[in-house]
């Protein structure tokens, strides 16, 4: 019940979001008549229309977003002639008159229009708005999305879609009673109706004028960035606190095919483990674990490295890990020592351990990626390709990475999302094999060997978040004037930044999940607290490599460099990859970091931080 209620908060906000107030004006033009003839058909009807452009972009993918592209055409010359009627009262009599014998009737000139006439007009004016509404969206549309994308079509995922509009329809409706009052009193005061009525005009009309141009998803957009996206995801924080850390909780979705994604479990102490478990690896004394259900079946696997097919049948009478990770992930990576570490540790007792591969960036699709990556890593226990998500739907999972830990009953026993929380893990597998029947484990537990991107984090000095640089989930940034989406624009970094704030140099196309450099010389700052700073990045389209300098305030980051970089900050993309460019010794304060990229064609994809 608590995700209704989440969905339906992301709506109200929306009201706070820039990107509304292009719809604001149309709302408006409907005070002065009944509620339940007027603003309720208004109002449902763009609830009805949002959740329906919604729907189709989760299921649909690229040709809905195109679909909805016409759509907004259509709205816009109904709305234009909607604002004409307001301002011309004989062309709004001329114009009625056919539209009341259709049944379409949009102009408050319709004084005298039948009651149900009245209310279709409203209904319909309503679907034309939510046209116009529907790619005003923020962090927790983006998950409801994310959801239908990994999912599928389904009545829990139409149900949300619902949730969010009813919500975003509930603040419009306040807007709508307040603004009403306001209007009346206007009207009462100064007796001017009719010039009420041609202001409205000019207003919806400017509306018109900009979405067309762009500025309810261009400019609007660019202020919601760093606006509303951070109260949505106060919200998830405040109702998620064990789920949703510091590294990036619940990532908005990309409306893509190829873009779906859904959360990094952030590090903690004990990030989703269970405490009676970690008590046990302290005490000695393990407690019972529950069975929490059957595993899954592993059929959906496209492909599977370091082992053939494996099936539950199979499996029977050994103790499973399934770890799901993807392998740009930097907590994935942070956890991946570990579970090497125990399948190692614990095989000849009968332990058995199962990385799911399920993409985020659709570079990860690539099974000759993955297959480099699993040698880079020295991966060498069974990996099986989940590129259409079906185990990890079949898991009913949400995050990387997440482990599950299965009995040799086939039964999962117990599961922990993100990093921390090793002992507990490990006392939980030492339980399972010695429940199989597995005498002389080995002793003691595994200690932390991750070098790299691979070693643990300094999570109490990180204040900066994981950052995405594709538009669907960009957050804080700063470079001046707007951003221009899917053409090459000339941006600059502006006169600084602030805490957590990024800002493009040069030439870039700025796409939906990666942004590319159009031109040598560009580059990417960002003003960060952390003691390590990463970015998930791709060489040019081609596969040439792209060389870079790092800096940070200015100066080549000396023996602060990453394990990608040298200590002048040299370093090449020659692999669609996380690249660690900083790790800082000492104190950890705010400093501007900056990439500059000598060659053409590189594509950057998101920051992470430990």
């Amino acid at each position: 019940m608590i995700v209704f209620l989440i969905a339906w908060l992301g709506g109200v906000l929306t009201i706070v979001s820039p990107c509304i107030l292009p719809v604001l004006p149309f709302v408006f033009a409907r005070t002065g008549k009944p509620f339940l003839q007027s603003g309720l058909p208004l109002l449902a009807g763009m609830a009805a229309t949002f959740s329906a452009v919604g729907a189709l972009a989760a299921v649909g993918g690229g040709w809905a977003v195109a679909a909805n592209q016409y759509g907004r055409i259509v709205a816009l010359i109904v709305m234009a002639a909607f604002a004409l009627t307001l301002l011309l009262p004989k062309l709004s009599d001329a114009m009625t008159r056919p539209l009341v014998a259709l049944g379409a009737r949009l102009s408050e000139s319709a004084q005298g229009a039948e009651r149900g006439s009245a209310v279709w007009a409203s209904l319909l004016l309503g679907v034309a708005t939510g046209l116009l509404w529907a790619p005003c969206a923020g962090p927790i549309l983006g998950l409801i999305l994310t959801g239908a994308a990994l999912q599928g079509a389904s009545v829990h995922t139409s149900l949300l879609l619902l949730s969010y509009a009813a919500g975003a329809a509930t603040s419009l409706a306040l807007a709508l009673v307040v603004g009403g009052k306001v209007f009346a009193t206007m009207k009462k005061s100064l007796h001017a109706s009719e010039w009420l009525k041609r202001g409205l005009g000019v207003l919806v009309l400017g509306g018109v004028v900009a979405i067309a141009a762009g500025a309810d998803t261009g400019f609007l957009t660019h202020l919601s960035l760093s606006g509303t996206n951070n109260l949505e995801q106060s919200v998830l924080d405040r109702l998620h606190p064990a789920k949703n850390g510091s590294q990036g909780a619940m990532m908005s979705a990309a409306a893509q095919s190829e873009g779906a994604a859904a959360g990094h479990a952030a590090a903690s102490a004990n990030a989703g483990g269970s405490p009676a478990t970690a008590q046990a690896a302290q005490s000695g004394s393990p407690a019972p674990l529950p069975v929490e259900g059957v595993m899954p079946s592993l059929d959906g696997a496209v492909q599977w490295l370091n082992s053939p097919p494996l099936t539950g049948a199979q499996l029977r009478g050994k103790v499973v890990l399934v770890d799901f990770w993807t392998y740009s992930c930097i907590n994935c990576l942070r956890t991946l020592p570990y579970v090497k570490a125990w399948a190692a540790k614990y095989k000849d007792a009968g332990l058995v351990v199962i990385g799911v591969h399920t993409p985020e960036f659709a570079f990860e699709k690539d099974v000759g990626n993955v297959s480099r990556a699993v040698k880079d890593l020295k991966v060498d226990f069974p990996v099986a390709i989940d590129d259409n998500y079906k185990i990890w739907r079949a898991f009913n999972n949400q995050y990387w990475p997440a482990d599950y830990f299965v009995d040799a009953q086939g039964r999962i026993r117990a599961h922990h999302f993100g990093e921390g929380d090793y002992a507990g893990s490990e006392q939980t597998i030492r339980q399972l094999l010695t429940e199989a029947g597995a005498h002389n484990l080995p002793g003691g537990f595994v200690k932390d060997d991750g070098t790299g991107a691979q070693a643990a984090p300094e999570m109490a000095d990180v204040q900066s978040p994981e950052t995405y640089v594709g538009y669907d989930r960009a957050t804080n940034f700063a470079s001046p004037g707007e951003p221009v989406l899917d053409k090459p624009h000339r941006y600059t970094l502006g006169n600084g930044l602030g805490l957590n704030d990024w800002a493009l140099d040069g030439t870039w196309t700025l796409g939906a999940e990666h942004t590319d450099l159009d031109q040598a010389g560009g580059a990417i700052a960002f003003r960060f607290h952390a003691r390590d700073l990463h970015l998930v990045l791709g060489p040019s389209a081609n596969g040439q490599p792209v060389r870079f300098q790092v800096t940070i305030d200015g100066k080549p980051p000396g023996a602060n460099h990453g394990s990608d970089t040298d200590a002048n900050g040299n370093g090449t993309v020659t692999a669609q990859r996380l690249y660690q460019l900083i790790r800082q010794d000492g104190t950890i304060t705010d400093h501007t970091f900056e990439i500059r990229f000598l060659d053409p064609g590189v594509r950057a994809y998101a920051f992470t931080f430990g």
